[in-house]
């Protein structure tokens, strides 16, 4: 049996930044990723898939310096954000929270990411198992500690004094190895099931033509496709390509949508909700008029496969973890990455840090009050606007888009600029705010850990 002093399940942004961390602590730390293929990766790594892109002041929740990161990984330097409704729109130029970063963000090659932070893992001590599933995780208690046995595909055994759970929004072994925690006829599946708890998206790596790239803005619609937090995007790369997606609900019943014909990407004969490369096609059609889809070909060799790639997000709330039983759930896997903002490479990081540091020190219990400190202002962040979308219609956005197009147009704060714009702009902020304070004293957390069975 391999004995470590920390497991970590899961290899991307959270576990590989928990590696190092652990390692940087003089852990013996060990990584278990199964391992995907991509077109534009040589090696088996974790499910890399590109998200929007990193704003200026997700570089700081990271803890990064802008300097420590490398060039290599950026596709372009973003100046703002698009945001369009079936009618109106608006541009936003400035994040309007402080940052370290120089300008609105950058593009970036999420494979390239995920690889530099596995050679920083690396470079700090600590190892990788790639290529193998861990079937099954048994915790048991000694006393007051524990220690942790993972069971590989393989038949190979693993002993862990700690345990990182960083297999992303999937959740494949979070679920069952957190359940062991939970009280009699209570179930972590049903705060964090991936059927309940997941939007799905799509995305085509596709080439754009030059009068129409636009490399310095990334570009979302609102209100035209059906479904809470659903929407698709245009996000720039380089050499003009650019990926074409879109993030939805599963299992959405078209015949539940009021109001369908409002929907510019739904069309009268359709039967369910389009897939996501129905709903692509359509959009460029829709923006492009004057294009065929031929204008934009799949870039083959970017992506998962052929151009393409899949993938679940989030759209949960996060949860506390059962730290007592020296156990962190980071990351995804924690439900601490949205399908409003597009991704969570920024908290999986900041929260993998935080677990392999303490997970080092033997000082876990004080995990769950640090990643709060540390990233509870974003959560706070995405959930209040995920709630505040969850009702809303394409003539909805379209108010909403006007009056931020109207506050835009004055310097100074969020307040100062709603007061400027009328009421349209003070009932926005207004209603924002009040949103935000269902959650207030980290009510944005579905389970404390006070809650489990330990």
């Amino acid at each position: 049996m391999h004995q470590v002093d920390v497991a970590i399940v899961g290899g991307g942004p959270a576990g590989s930044s928990a590696a190092k961390a652990a390692a940087d602590g003089d852990a013996d730390a060990l990584v278990i990723e199964k391992g995907v293929p991509r077109s534009d990766r040589d090696h088996l790594g974790p499910d890399s898939t590109d998200a929007a892109g990193m704003l200026d002041y997700w570089v700081d929740i990271m803890d990064y310096e802008p300097e420590e990161i490398p060039e290599d990984i950026i596709l372009s330097d973003l100046e703002g954000a698009y945001f369009g409704g079936p009618s109106e729109s608006a541009t936003v130029k400035n994040t309007q929270i402080e940052s370290s970063w120089d300008g609105f963000g950058f593009a970036f090659q999420r494979a390239r990411f995920d690889d530099w932070l596995r050679e920083e893992a690396e470079a700090a001590g600590a190892s990788y198992e790639v290529g193998t599933n861990v079937t099954d995780v048994e915790s048991t208690r000694d006393g007051r500690s524990y220690t942790h046995r993972l069971t590989l595909a393989d038949g190979e055994e693993i002993e862990a004094d700690a345990l990182v759970l960083a297999d992303g929004p999937q959740r494949t072994v979070t679920l069952n190895a957190v359940d062991q925690f939970m009280p009699s006829g209570r179930s972590i599946s049903s705060l964090l099931g991936p059927k309940t708890a997941n939007h799905i998206a799509y995305q085509e790596h596709r080439k754009i033509p030059e009068e129409l790239f636009d490399p310095e803005l990334l570009k979302f619609w609102w209100g035209v496709i059906p479904g809470h937090t659903a929407y698709p995007w245009i996000f720039p790369n380089d050499d003009n390509v650019a990926r074409v997606g879109l993030t939805m609900p599963i299992g959405m019943d078209l015949d539940a949508v009021a109001n369908r014909d409002a929907y510019t990407l739904l069309q009268p004969d359709d039967e369910q909700i389009p897939p996501g490369r129905v709903y692509i096609r359509r959009l460029l059609e829709w923006l492009y008029p004057d294009y065929d889809l031929e204008d934009f070909p799949l870039v083959e060799d970017r992506g998962k496969q052929k151009g393409t790639e899949a993938y679940p997000i989030s759209s949960t709330q996060p949860i506390e973890s059962p730290t007592q039983a020296n156990v962190a759930v980071v990351g995804g896997a924690m439900g601490a990455t949205s399908a409003f903002h597009e991704g969570g490479d920024h908290v999986a990081v900041r929260t993998g840090k935080i677990a392999g540091r303490l997970a080092a020190s033997g000082d876990m219990q004080r995990y769950n009050p640090e990643w709060k400190d540390a990233i509870g202002d974003e959560i706070i962040r995405n959930v209040s606007l995920a709630e505040r979308a969850r009702d809303m219609g394409p003539a909805d956005w379209d108010e909403v888009f006007r009056t931020v197009r109207r506050m835009v147009e004055f310097e100074g704060t969020r307040g100062r600029q709603a007061f400027r714009a009328g009421w349209s702009g003070m009932s926005l902020l207004g209603r924002y705010l009040w949103t935000r304070r269902k959650f207030r004293k980290h009510g944005y957390v579905q389970l404390r850990e006070s809650e489990y069975a330990l």
